[in-house]
């Protein structure tokens, strides 16, 4: 009974550290930073350092390990107030040479415990094969600087409705290199969220939201191209990044099938790869470029001397450490699907926020784009039935396995 009753509340932090993610995020590109008692728009520089960014959200993901040395550090003092010592929840071997998994009942509930690994009767990933994990990591980096890229440039909820594209590309990705099968109604749900991206891409050309874009017109005259540009670009930008994080989760999905690793650690070493990876990059583009988004020295300045720009970057390395803990802990105690259908919650929360914050305007087109993501994501998760039942039938009778049975770790 207690586990259940703390379902509610994981999902509830869940739904609360995702959109903090977001929001966050967006909060520190409207953040001016110079000439912001300049009466012209066009003199005002605002905070655009997405490769900063991407650093921080590595930050949060290394916080991960803080989780689990506390979630060690409970399991050993209750082992010893109860007198013994509880046996690692690896694998174990039995008299007749087998490996078994290991179970301990009286360790904490798998729905808050994140030590407690799903496949065990697998190879462990340590030592040098922990480095597999580097490359998912990297495509983490270009997928999440692309995005606050296109952040810069949109709406949060149009960038999180975007981000709806990534269904297409692990459905395509999925068949190509893992040899999965896509019924006929999941093709037609790809094509569905498709075409609810370019409906919700549509809505934020036709309608300019000067509110979302604080620091658009130093950009226009710079490039000399129109803001309905410079939307379209962001929204291909986040749509276009989701090749990469596309990538990323088969790749975890691959590494996954031959290891066992738990999903918090998982995220714990790719926050480190990620991190050192960045940080190098930065320093390298800092002396190679050094203006603009790769201008390292001056974004570390902004963030120091700026303090809500210093305050929301601790916030979101703890939200994004967060969400990644509550997420997988509703994965494990609910269902993937039921974390894909709160994470759709999660876009509408933004939008509402949003609009309520007064950060953009109410658009139509919006709603019928967000109406299309989320039927199509419904569909392709086998949440609603297809249209027609003989297709429903016909898309079910090659279907011999799931599309990604390790669930995909989402990290922001």
């Amino acid at each position: 009974m207690a586990v259940k009753a703390v379902v509610p509340f994981l999902v509830a932090m869940m739904l609360v550290t995702g959109v903090c993610n977001t929001l966050l995020t967006k909060y520190q590109d409207m953040q001016c930073v110079s000439n912001c008692a300049s009466s012209d728009p066009r003199r005002r520089k605002h905070f655009e350092q997405p490769v900063l960014q991407t650093l921080q959200m590595f930050i949060g993901e290394m916080g991960c390990w803080l989780v689990i040395g506390g979630f060690s550090l409970y399991q050993r003092v209750k082992s010893r107030r109860t007198g013994y010592e509880a046996i690692p929840p690896s694998t174990s071997h039995s008299a007749a040479g087998i490996i078994t998994p290991t179970s301990d009942e009286s360790s904490t509930p798998s729905v808050v415990n994140p030590l407690k690994p799903i496949h065990p009767e697998r190879i462990p990933l340590t030592g040098i094969s922990i480095f597999l994990l580097a490359l998912p990591a990297i495509c983490d980096i270009a997928g999440t600087t692309l995005m606050n890229v296109g952040l810069l440039f949109v709406a949060a909820s149009i960038y999180q409705m975007t981000r709806g594209a990534l269904v297409l590309f692990v459905g395509l990705f999925s068949v190509w290199f893992l040899k999965r099968h896509l019924g006929l109604y999941k093709w037609f749900a790809l094509f569905v969220v498709v075409f609810g991206v370019a409906v919700v891409g549509l809505a934020g050309y036709v309608t300019q939201d000067h509110k979302a874009r604080p620091g658009i017109e130093a950009v226009v005259v710079a490039a000399k191209h129109s803001p309905a540009i410079w939307t379209v670009i962001g929204v291909l930008l986040i749509a276009g990044a989701q090749v990469f994080t596309a990538t990323q989760f088969v790749l975890e999905e691959r590494i996954m099938e031959k290891y066992a690793m738990e999903p918090i650690k998982v995220v714990g070493w790719e926050g480190i790869f990620g991190f050192l990876v960045t940080a190098v990059a930065m320093v390298v583009l800092h002396l190679a470029i050094g203006t603009g988004y790769f201008n390292a020295r001056e974004g570390l300045r902004q963030m120091v001397q700026h303090r809500a720009i210093a305050v929301s970057s601790v916030l979101i390395m703890i939200s994004i450490g967060g969400f990644n803990f509550f997420g997988l802990s509703v994965t494990r105690s609910v269902s993937a699907t039921s974390r894909s259908t709160i994470d759709t919650c999660r876009t509408l929360f933004i939008w509402i926020v949003s609009l309520g914050l007064g950060w953009e305007t109410f658009k139509w087109l919006q709603v019928l784009g967000f109406a299309l993501l989320v039927y199509g994501t419904f569909l392709f998760n086998d949440i609603v039935r297809p249209p027609l039942k003989a297709c429903y039938e016909r898309g079910r009778e090659g279907e011999t396995e799931e599309l990604l049975p390790e669930e995909p770790i989402e990290h922001f």
